[in-house]
């Protein structure tokens, strides 16, 4: 249709065609809505998961990656399964990533991807010199069996016998087992924190002050608040996945040279030495706590998992856990932060109590969100977790209890299930990523963006919603959503 419109054109201007002139006009499949079959409308009830508010398990092992100092991810699949990565993280991060691909064709998902590896991880040591490769499969290599172990041993001796012994000491490799039907990209990050302590960690014996932390999938934004919340408290810290350096770069010109590696990132000399860490806290019970209770059973490191520090308590949690593991009092700034952000609940209480908010997201930023908008005075009606878990499941329902409420907690479900319950049942605020759009557009209800993937916002990725500060960014986020939608323009003063 895009072509007979283009045909039409007699002249094609110097500027091109603009998207008016290409706009089509979409054309309803049946002259009226036909409703599903309510027996359908539940998820447990169907063989096939409509609309999904997850993605796949290896864009979760891709993002721990990039945020290693200089690592590469190499891909043990299809171009696609990298391109479209690479596609959410542009749209997501406004940043271009590394990320490398074995390209596999026909003859790959006959014959294996051996060849594919071997030649694949040769040609990025050559090329780009990184300090670490993480090895990430996808469904079609471990549908065909690949034998990563051994492929990569082939591909060392290929590279000892071409550039030397010390090649074995210049580059480390991570193996993440990563298929997409065993889990969503929840499960891939959590998988890549074990996988990747359990390859490179070591244990000296040397006593340290060192507190490791693994903040999930939070966006760069998110993780220099945590910074600011550690230097505050003079804490000698190592965040373990930190892309808040590599994903959130100046531009500063072409690079002087190729290879060009962002400056940020967690060295691989801070993960060997994680077996000496005084303690290590995982931020995300769903995206981390398998690489923090895997130090703490193989080193006996003390390993604390925390709900994801948005709110109040949720933060006050946090701080007085390290406060107390660290040995260091809370400073006066952060309960000067605290008073702020009560300040500012205080101040739009009369916008936020009683209204009634639907949440959509990962479970760690949901479990989060949900204790939030109840201190808030709001209450939650129907609660997606978009990747199934029991962590973020009783977290939900202790906080519920805890406040009086009973929301709908759609357990691993998908966004049919919830967007039916929401156009039968219309709350007055939504809270979920940009693939709420459609819906908050349909019913008319504000939509405040919050979690991954949020790509239809321009500095998103820079505003952090954990800590007090990241609260109070939060909750102005969620009044203004309020303010456009409820009250007209004379009256959103009172």
């Amino acid at each position: 249709m895009i072509n007979n419109i283009i045909n039409t054109v007699k002249h094609i201007p110097i500027e091109g065609i603009t998207y008016k002139q290409l706009k089509v006009e979409k054309k309803p499949l049946t002259p009226e809505y036909v409703p599903p079959p309510p027996e359908l409308v539940p998820a447990e009830n169907r063989s096939v998961c409509i609309d999904p508010s997850r993605t796949c398990m290896p864009l979760g092992a891709m993002w721990a990656t990039l945020g290693v100092h200089r690592a590469i991810p190499f891909v043990q699949g299809a171009q696609g399964c990298t391109t479209y990565v690479r596609y959410t993280f542009a749209r997501i991060f406004r940043e271009p990533t590394l990320i490398a691909n074995a390209s596999f064709h026909e003859d790959a998902a006959v014959f294996g991807g051996r060849k594919n590896l071997i030649r694949g991880v040769r040609n990025l040591v050559c090329r780009y010199q990184p300090d670490l490769i993480a090895i990430v499969t996808t469904c079609s290599s471990e549908v065909i069996g690949d034998d990563i172990p051994s492929f990569l041993a082939d591909a060392l001796d290929v590279m000892e016998e071409e550039m030397g012994p010390e090649v074995r000491d210049l580059v480390k490799f991570v193996i993440v087992n990563t298929p997409s039907f065993a889990g969503s990209h929840v499960e891939g990050y959590n998988r890549a924190s074990r996988e990747f302590l359990k390859t490179l960690a070591k244990k000296t014996g040397q006593t340290t002050e060192d507190i490791y932390f693994i903040p999930g999938m939070m966006m760069p934004g998110d993780i220099k608040e945590l910074k600011h919340i550690f230097e505050l408290m003079d804490i000698s810290y190592h965040i373990l996945f930190d892309i808040s350096d590599t994903l959130d770069c100046p531009l500063v010109g072409m690079p002087q040279s190729i290879p060009c590696y962002p400056p940020g990132g967690t060295r691989v000399e801070e993960f060997i030495r994680a077996g000496d860490a005084k303690a290590i806290f995982a931020l995300s019970p769903d995206a981390g706590s398998a690489g923090a209770k895997w130090l703490e059973r193989r080193y006996k490191v003390p390993a604390f998992v925390q709900t994801m520090p948005i709110g109040v308590k949720n933060t006050d949690n946090f701080i007085k856990k390290l406060a107390e593991v660290s040995g260091r009092g809370i400073p006066e700034r952060l309960r000067w932060e605290r008073g702020i952000l009560l300040d500012a609940m205080a101040d739009t209480l009369h916008y936020t109590m009683m209204k009634r908010v639907a949440i959509c997201g990962d479970p760690d930023f949901v479990a989060g969100a949900t204790r939030f908008v109840c201190e808030l005075g709001m209450i939650p009606t129907y609660i997606l977790i978009g990747t199934k878990s029991r962590t973020a499941y009783q977290t939900i329902k202790e906080v519920c209890d805890e406040y009086g409420y009973e929301p709908v907690i759609m357990n691993g479900s998908d966004q049919f299930e919830w967007e039916y319950a929401l156009k039968h049942d219309i709350p007055d605020v939504i809270v979920g990523h940009s693939r709420c759009v459609s819906i908050s557009k349909e019913i008319q209800v504000p939509l405040v963006r919050f979690g991954f993937p949020v790509y239809d916002r321009v500095g998103y990725q820079r505003e952090p919603i954990v800590g007090y500060r990241g609260g109070e960014r939060f909750l102005a986020r969620i009044v203004n959503a309020i303010l456009d939608y409820h009250y007209p323009d004379d009256r959103v003063h009172q």
